[in-house]
């Protein structure tokens, strides 16, 4: 088999959607004939650990090597794994502090310590291949590092962008110019850029001109449909149409319109909102459970809290329509998040509110979704109902079945061990 080294600091038994990508990809590169090595955090703080998700790459056969470095989640992971999500306000003075002390991020420290690690396997194994998803950007820095100390082809693979991403925060002159520095420096080593969509593409190659439109190959998000044959979706215990949202809510992913459109539609025609339950999935947060009671809302609220992958593809089969959001702000366009992907894979309907983009595009290649602008509150109502109808009469609409199958992730998997074939054999 060929060999890849993956150095990845998301990785399970960590939970949340961010670590989904680069497990999937390391779960079926054996099918192609690639034996991942994966380098990650060790016992680390987090919001949420998904032991199922261990298992998958326990079960893959998958080498993990494990590492802590002075990062804040290593410091604290002994002794408070799973950690609670801080409320947003002081999320945010956090992150931002963050952003002022720590360039490129706040897992520079790890990343020095996996790219010790990654040196000595280096020295020790051959490898056909280095391969490393962002962010976190400063395991980037390091893997370029890499890759001009060896010799051996890099992959980096871009989940979000990097200088002028959509949560980017630069409180000075000096903060913009460094990280577009670092980037430009870890560019110059990649030999090949893989981007989630169009949008993440376009903007790296204007922001780096000196990147060929070759030099970046798209593969999407996806979903794996071993999760959906596997799970048995929940049974319903009434007739009302069950409208689900599963993931968490920071920055500009907020309920607060969506809640404030189904208050109106209570008020409006109450004989339609009282059939119609929202099932929440994840971390909802005490600000928007306050919401909700402010709002009258309880009632028509089932909150399920954090649960692991196999107990979320359990409840998202068994909803009738998922709802999602993606918040007006600067790039987001480029966002196209993993959890949209995962609603494709049930086949459901999709009401989605989100601007311009890459998600709402993937969204119209879908079929089944009913789309909004963020903030519209009464499009959001209105689509509730224009729902709510077609469900009392059996007639949601289906998906584009062509578009979800190209969507598997061991066809995605394929497509990116396809590209290491290709540059190796291109060399």
């Amino acid at each position: 088999m060929f060999k890849v080294l993956v150095i990845s600091y998301y990785y399970p038994p960590m939970g949340l959607s961010g670590v989904q990508r680069v497990l999937k990809f390391t779960k079926y590169m054996k099918q192609y004939n690639w034996q991942p090595t994966v380098i990650t955090a060790g016992d680390v703080a987090y919001f949420a650990h998904d032991l199922s998700l261990l298992k998958e790459a326990e079960e893959a056969g998958i080498e993990i090597i494990r590492t802590e470095g002075f990062d804040i989640n290593s410091i604290l992971g002994a002794k408070y794994k799973t950690v609670s999500m801080p409320k947003e306000f002081f999320r945010k003075i956090l992150t931002r502090l963050s952003k002022t002390f720590f360039i490129p991020d706040n897992k520079k420290s790890w990343s020095k310590k996996a790219y010790q690690v990654a040196k000595q396997k280096l020295q020790n194994e051959k490898f056909d291949m280095i391969f490393v998803s962002v962010p976190p950007y400063s395991q980037f820095v390091m893997a370029a590092k890499l890759k001009k100390e060896f010799g051996i082809p890099l992959f980096v693979d871009y989940r979000d962008l990097w200088y002028g991403n959509h949560f980017s925060f630069y409180i000075t002159p000096y903060h913009k110019i460094k990280h577009k520095k670092l980037e430009y420096h870890s560019l110059k080593q990649a030999d090949k850029i893989v981007a989630i969509n169009r949008k993440i593409k376009e903007k790296i190659l204007l922001n780096y001109p000196f990147l060929q439109f070759d030099d970046i190959i798209i593969i999407p998000h996806g979903y794996d449909s071993e999760d959906f044959q596997k799970n048995i979706p929940y049974k319903k215990l009434n007739n009302k149409m069950k409208l689900t949202y599963s993931g968490i809510f920071y920055e500009n992913i907020t309920p607060e319109y969506f809640l404030k459109a189904f208050k109106e539609l209570t008020i409006e025609k109450p004989d339609v909102a009282g059939n119609i339950e929202l099932e929440f999935i994840g971390h909802l947060r005490k600000e928007n459970q306050k919401l909700i009671n402010e709002l009258g809302l309880k009632s028509y609220v089932i909150e399920y809290g954090y649960l692991e992958h196999d107990e979320v593809i359990k409840r998202i089969m068994g909803a009738d329509v998922l709802w999602m959001m993606i918040g007006n702000i600067k790039n987001a366009d480029t966002i196209s998040t993993s959890k949209l992907y995962e609603y494709f894979g049930t086949r459901k309907p999709i009401l989605a509110s989100v601007p311009e983009g890459a998600a709402r595009q993937a969204l119209v290649e879908y079929g089944a979704s009913f789309i909004t602008n963020p903030d519209y509150i009464s499009d959001i109502k209105d689509a509730i109902v224009e729902i709510y109808n077609l469900y009392v009469s059996n007639n949601l609409p289906k998906p584009n079945e062509e578009f979800v199958a190209s969507l598997d992730r061991s066809k995605l998997t394929g497509q990116l061990t396809n590209a290491f074939q290709f540059y190796l054999r291109a060399e």
